[in-house]
């Protein structure tokens, strides 16, 4: 059920149960960030709270407060939402802790916590364990402690798990305009996600930053980022923790490589979200995304007045999908009538100081570094922090460049510290972008020239499912995975002598023989290839399994790869794709994706394999049939989709690719 929190988030009239510290905060923090609406203060026995007249009871209030934040004790606390519930208030913020997140402590939580929800009926609340919100742009704050958000007509909404992470990044001093900082507690009721959704309702919102601890609903995500899409509002995230996967054995490849992290960062690849790992990487994301949107593509451009700035740049940039284009001729045209004969010209490029102080011909040199072919320019320029007179040029011209061209034009200090706020917000005001350190201006770019279009197909949920899994045959899971159209090699899974004749008669040498029951078999010398008619019968007694599975060998490979699906029950059915064989482990060369995925997304996780050239025909090798693996994997991802109540894994490994075909010589599926 999805809940309206405009009410909430951008109230006319706030009330604040409880007389403590916290709840005086509250009520003067909307006051000092000139918040226009009536503010109520409720208390039994209180005469006044921070100045307010208090009233008895709810009931007393001249109205229904449109957003209350509830300061009492847990108990308290959800008699009071069943009140202002019934009476139509618009929705609360419940600060009390002691609900679920205590429950390994005291195992009433739970129960408290439900009755909560229960209690709150259609009222959407934020909460419990939470410290509410900040909206800057109406001076509304439901919030209990300090922060450092100041008014703003637009900005950046940035919603977290972490009150003590929320009140940190209000402090920031980087010249981002945060509108809403919002802190989620339990979520007891509302998502993370219907909260955002409710966010970008607002047109003054540009961009939306995500601090996630886990994914509690996946439909509420994927609405959410098409809703983003269609509204134009990009959201980025940082993503920490691990999934909880189910506890199973682990017996493949599969399970060991896409570990607990890979369902989530499939996921937010196919929402569209980029995905960074560290606070000032995001904020620094936000205000790139505030000034200009997503950027087109990875093209930047670079300009400092040192070589040792320009190099730093061009290598710190090696390890990212950034690049560096070539100099046009209209960019050389323009760079060396403002720089003269004695400058040579690059990107990145250091045009020296023979300009500095000149603001008209730094502006020309530095306009020169911008064109259509360019998604992102930026100037390196310390500030010192003893006399930064002498690099007031510096700010004029970035500003003439922002006026003059109408470029995506940015400023980046090397050392975050060396951008001073006041510059910071002289150039935002001026449009342009400025940016605290090398890496995090990198990490930015690359993250806001990642922002894409959500699938618009829904992930496959899995299935409820009971009990212990049973480890199919080899025999038969290839047998389950050829009715889905996953080629596998003439077999025959053979007990005794009679059996293993008949095969042989019946099959094309040279033969590969495996033993029957063993999970990893090459660790058990349980594998041999190349076996002739006339060798078998002395392999199958050292091999020493009851039964063995003797197959037609497959020729002419020029790589091997490895399909997997694992049951992620927090992001649905991970396929992996990677490098096969059995140095699968070492190599560990895997990309992950959700099912379904659509052909064109697994040729791009192909590509993006170490082992791609190999694909592609390396050093005059025949190149693999691509069509006939993207068949193979379709043909995995079928089986799942049809059975994905009761599977929780299948592994193909290897996958031999040839020039022609695509054939699974090794199969494992588990099912319920």
């Amino acid at each position: 059920m999805t809940r309206d929190l405009s009410r909430l988030l951008r109230p006319k009239t706030i009330a604040v149960v409880g007389g403590g510290a916290w709840c005086q905060q509250v009520i003067l923090q909307s006051q000092n960030m000139g918040f226009q609406g009536e503010v109520w203060a409720v208390h039994p026995k209180a005469i006044e709270v921070a100045g307010l007249p208090a009233y008895p009871t709810l009931e007393a209030l001249p109205a229904a407060p449109d957003a209350v934040f509830i300061g009492i004790n847990r108990h308290a606390t959800i008699e009071t939402v069943r009140l202002l519930s019934e009476m139509g208030a618009g929705g609360a913020v419940c600060f009390a802790s002691g609900f679920a997140e205590a429950f390994a402590e005291d195992e009433t939580g739970g129960d408290l916590q439900a009755e909560l929800v229960s209690a709150a009926g259609d009222m959407p609340i934020l909460g419990p364990n939470c410290y509410g919100f900040v909206n800057a742009l109406d001076g509304a704050l439901l919030w209990p402690d300090q922060h450092g958000c100041s008014r703003v007509e637009s900005g950046v909404a940035i919603l977290t798990q972490s009150s003590n992470i929320s009140i940190n990044l209000t402090m920031q001093q980087r010249g981002l305009p945060i509108a809403y900082m919002v802190t989620c507690g339990n979520m007891a009721q509302s998502t993370q996600a219907q909260i955002a959704s409710a966010l970008i309702d607002d047109p003054r919102v540009t961009a939306v930053g995500l601090h996630i601890e886990g994914f509690k609903d996946l439909r509420d995500w994927e609405q959410l980022a098409a809703k983003a899409h269609a509204k134009g509002v990009p959201l980025v995230a940082i993503k920490v923790g691990a999934s909880e996967q189910a506890q199973q054995a682990t017996i493949s490849h599969t399970a060991s490589l896409a570990g607990s992290d890979a369902g989530a960062q499939a996921f937010l690849n196919r929402l569209g979200i980029p995905r960074l790992t560290a606070l000032p990487d995001l904020l620094e994301t936000l205000k790139l995304l505030h000034c200009y949107g997503p950027l087109p593509d990875t093209k930047i451009a670079s300009i400092s007045c040192s070589g040792g700035e320009a190099s730093l740049i061009a290598d710190m940039a090696v390890d990212s999908a950034l690049t560096f284009p070539e100099l046009s001729t209209r960019q050389q045209t323009q760079l060396r009538g403002a720089l003269g004969p004695m400058v040579a010209l690059n990107n990145p490029l250091d045009y020296h100081t023979y300009v500095w102080r000149d603001e008209v011909a730094m502006a020309q040199a530095w306009a020169g570094m911008t064109g259509d072919e360019i998604a992102m320019t930026y100037s390196i320029v310390d500030y010192p922090t003893t006399d930064a007179t002498d690099w007031t040029c510096a700010t004029n011209a970035a500003l003439h460049v922002r006026s003059e061209t109408g470029a995506r034009f940015g400023v980046v200090a090397s050392l975050p510290e060396l951008m001073p706020s006041d510059v910071a917000d002289q150039l935002m005001a001026g449009g342009v972008v400025p940016m605290m350190g090398l890496r995090e201006a990198l990490a930015a770019t690359e993250a806001a020239a990642s922002v894409r279009a959500p699938i618009s197909d829904p992930v496959c949920l899995p299935g409820e499912t009971e009990g212990l899994t049973e480890t199919m045959t080899e025999a038969d899971s290839k047998h389950a995975l050829m009715q889905h159209g996953v080629p596998v090699p003439q077999n025959r899974a053979v007990q005794g002598c009679a059996q293993i004749s008949a095969a042989i008669a019946e099959l094309h040498p040279p033969f590969a023989i495996k033993g029957v029951g063993l999970a990893h078999k090459s660790e058990h010398a349980a594998v041999r290839l190349k076996v002739m008619p006339d060798e078998v019968a002395q392999v199958v007694k050292e091999i020493g399994t009851q039964e063995v599975l003797i197959e037609e060998m497959i020729t002419g490979t020029v790589a091997e790869l490895l399909i997997g699906v694992i049951r992620d029950p927090a992001h649905g059915f991970v396929l992996t794709l990677g490098a096969g064989g059995v140095l699968t482990e070492i190599l560990r060369d895997t990309t992950s994706l959700l099912i379904p995925a659509r052909p064109e997304d697994i040729c791009t996780a192909l590509e993006a394999l170490g082992i791609a050239p190999l694909l592609a025909g390396y050093r005059g090798q025949p190149p693999a049939n691509i069509d006939a693996i993207l068949a193979a994997v379709m043909g995995v991802q079928s089986y799942v989709l049809e059975n994905a109540d009761t599977v929780s894994e299948v592994e193909i490994n290897p996958l031999l690719c040839t020039a022609d075909r695509a054939v699974a010589v090794d199969a494992l599926i588990r099912k319920a």
